[in-house]
């Protein structure tokens, strides 16, 4: 095994998961992390040159990772968002891009003091906001879904045309002496847009392609993701083929049908393909940092840094502004969008290639659009990175950032067990696809959902609430494994839970697969029937604090007590099951859930009910 494929193994691999752990763990930005890395592997230490290595192949390889990216992002996009969000994306996408181009063309020449051919290739390379970086930041910002829309939306569709606005520009910085209007109008326009017309019907017609296979059970389970990578690495060399950028196009449009189209199956390959682009980015991140150059970061000057925070603090907020006045946007998502933008993998890869080639030509100022750029890449991922949560909460667009519980099935216990934990001032969301079984909780105050969750609709609006745990307690065992294991990819395998469906159905071997189910509320033998009877006979359910007094005699038999949850009050959430090591414990000062026996209801001295 040679040297450098150790290194790519240990320090590519090994340190990217290691980010994304680290960033999972303590809410922090991983593409942040990652940038980081690539600096200290590469500039910093000088241990890892990608491009040394593997040569003119490691841009190619580059280019067919970004396809995979957007390809997912294109999965991303499904147009029932736009009813809400439709004029909002509309006018980042196709008012705020040309008004981008003309003031970050600006800045590059008078701030940044480039000759206006190399200001006006940086004007074209920053309008896009990366989906490499976007999307990572978006899976843990809870935003609302709206401003969620924004971002996702105009980072994925801005990305090719940024890349085929980038190459337009550079086409006519090239044009040689005596190419007037004529070859612009005549061959090059019709060339670009013949090439995006005749990738967008590519990329529709191969997924309608895929549904018709599909629906005609031609295409088997196991086949179907390598045969939707392959499509998408095929239609991305198709498309750069015809013109650079054009790949970008049919990759993202491929994906966008994909999604519109309602094909079966997809919802379990899309996660399986979000999972890979977690690698692919982690991987391009490091490489692609690792691969500068001291001599390229002391490229870096005073106008440069100028230029960049002129990108930053006017270009950017003003360009968003005059292209949403008059919109339906809020005073607050307009100076949200206008501050985040953060660029990413393809403003790079367009920079290297464009910049390289325009200074061959010999224009002025060449050599400082590969800096120029990188220098706003890295301040908008740093700086964009770790204050769009912040943000987001002062101008009050992310959902609750407190824990929130969601219960599924609204009964009798159900219902006392949900008032209990909104009593305490802890988010919770009781859910039923009936109207009078959820009238009890909804005259106490307890937030309520109306809808079938295993239905598109459903899960749609379960996503769109500050949920971070769910709880299935409908009286069908089967119902609610399937709602745990529906419902596991979005709260995590380990935040699902169910009504237990009685002892004999956990044997580990005949009983139902964990894989099918969630994990046991509490213990075994507590099934649907008998927190049914035990309501019956008179417990409730109540909220204790816990107290040195009572901490240990809560957990004691003799308490008739039986703990269902253990909150932090704005920190935490911890529900009881006996599949879970090490089993909770009651500390002073957290609040304890669970149901009481009648004759306790009238001594809470074993504790203070919250």
């Amino acid at each position: 095994m040679t040297e450098s494929v150790i290194l790519f193994v240990f320090l590519v691999l090994g340190g990217g998961m290691l980010a994304q752990w680290v960033a999972w763990r303590f809410r922090l930005p991983a593409i942040v992390l990652l940038f980081s890395l690539g600096l200290l592997f590469g500039p910093g230490l000088q241990i890892m040159h990608p491009s040394e290595v593997a040569g003119s192949a490691f841009h190619q390889m580059v280019s067919l990772a970004v396809a995979l990216i957007v390809f997912e992002g294109g999965l991303a996009l499904d147009f029932r968002q736009l009813k809400e969000a439709g004029e909002g994306v509309l006018r980042l996408t196709l008012v705020a891009l040309p008004i981008n181009l003309i003031l970050g063309s600006i800045a590059a020449h008078y701030v940044g003091r480039m000759g206006w051919g190399p200001a006006f290739l940086f004007g074209a390379i920053i309008v896009v906001t990366g989906p490499t970086v976007v999307l990572p930041l978006l899976r843990h910002a809870k935003l609302k879904p709206r401003i969620s829309a924004f971002l996702r939306w105009e980072a994925i569709l801005n990305d090719p045309v940024g890349a085929i606005l980038a190459t337009l520009v550079l086409e006519v910085l090239l044009m040689q002496p005596g190419e007037g209007s004529g070859t612009f109008f005549v061959s090059i326009i019709p060339h670009m847009l013949m090439s995006a017309t005749l990738m967008i019907a590519l990329g529709i017609g191969t997924a309608w392609g895929v549904r018709w296979l599909c629906i005609r059970d031609l295409m088997p389970e196991i086949l179907k993701m390598p045969i939707l990578l392959s499509l998408a690495l095929i239609l991305y060399v198709i498309g750069t083929l015809t013109m650079d950028g054009a790949g970008l196009i049919a990759s993202t449009v491929f994906g966008m049908a994909l999604v519109n189209l309602r094909i079966p199956g997809m919802a379990e390959i899309q996660r399986m393909k979000e999972a890979l682009v977690v690698l692919i980015v982690s991987i391009l991140f490091i490489m692609l940092t690792a691969d500068l150059t001291r001599g390229e970061l002391a490229g870096l000057s005073w106008s440069i840094g100028a230029l960049t925070l002129a990108v930053l603090f006017v270009v950017r907020p003003l360009g968003i502004w005059l292209a949403t006045i008059g919109s339906s946007l809020s005073r607050a998502e307009r100076l949200f969008m206008g501050w985040i933008a953060p660029r990413g993998i393809v403003a790079a890869a367009v920079a290297g290639a464009a910049g390289v080639r325009l200074q061959d030509a010999g224009y002025p100022g060449a050599s400082q659009v590969m800096p120029a750029v990188f220098a706003v890449i890295a301040s908008t991922m740093i700086l964009h990175g770790f204050s769009l949560i912040p943000l987001g909460r002062r101008l009050h667009l992310t959902l609750s950032n407190q824990p929130a519980l969601a219960i599924v099935g609204a009964n009798d216990w159900s219902t006392q067990l949900a008032m209990a934990v909104h009593a305490v001032g802890t988010p919770v969301l009781l859910v039923d696809s009936s109207v009078s079984d959820l009238r009890p909780a909804e005259r106490a105050g307890v937030p309520v959902l109306c809808a079938e969750v295993l239905s598109e609709e459903g899960t749609e609006n379960l996503e769109e609430r500050p949920a971070d745990y769910l709880i299935s307690a409908t009286p069908d065992a089967i119902y609610n494994g399937l709602v745990c294991a529906h419902l596991a990819p979005h709260f995590g395998g380990q935040r699902v839970y169910q009504v237990s469906p009685g002892i004999a159905r956990l044997d580990q071997y005949r009983g139902f697969s964990r894989e099918a189910r969630g994990k046991v509320l509490g213990q075994p033998a507590w099934n649907f029937t008998v927190l049914e009877a035990l309501v019956s006979q008179g417990w409730h359910f109540v909220a204790i604090e816990v107290s040195e007094d009572n901490q240990d005699y809560l957990l004691s038999e003799s308490s008739h007590f039986l703990l269902f949850l253990v909150l932090q009050k704005g920190a935490a959430i911890t529900i009881v099951s006996a599949e879970d090591e090490p089993q909770p414990t009651l500390t002073p000062g957290y609040v304890a859930i669970g149901l009481i026996a009648p004759e306790q209801m009238a001594k809470p001295a074993s504790g203070n009910t919250a």
